[in-house]
């Protein structure tokens, strides 16, 4: 199960409400990069594929995630942060061992 801190819950359905086009969901999947080998992605998606896991997260707001992805996002806590030195998602995975510059991971 992925966990959404309430600042990322606000976050992802702002994005979603502002899209230009209606929106499926808001889509997190795990893809190669970045120095440890495996990074986390974010998209808007405007359709839902077949084999997605869906989460709702209220307003009528979805967490996509693909049956690949599904297993290393387990546990995953992801958190919105906006301050003056940073503002995006967060990651907090507690199966994976994370790069030294933080933003890569391994399984």
């Amino acid at each position: 199960m992925i966990h959404l801190t309430p600042a990322a819950a606000t976050a992802i359905k702002r994005f979603i409400k502002s899209a230009e086009n209606p929106v499926a969901g808001l889509r997190i999947f795990v893809s190669g990069g970045g120095c440890a080998g495996l990074r986390y992605g974010l998209r808007l998606e405007q359709d839902r594929d077949r084999d997605d896991f869906e989460f709702d997260i209220g307003a009528g707001a979805k967490l996509l995630v693909d049956p690949v992805s599904r297993p290393m996002l387990e546990g995953l806590t992801v958190d919105f942060i906006d301050s003056l030195t940073r503002t995006g998602f967060k990651f907090d995975n507690p199966n994976a061992a994370a790069c030294a510059c933080g933003h890569s991971f391994a399984a």
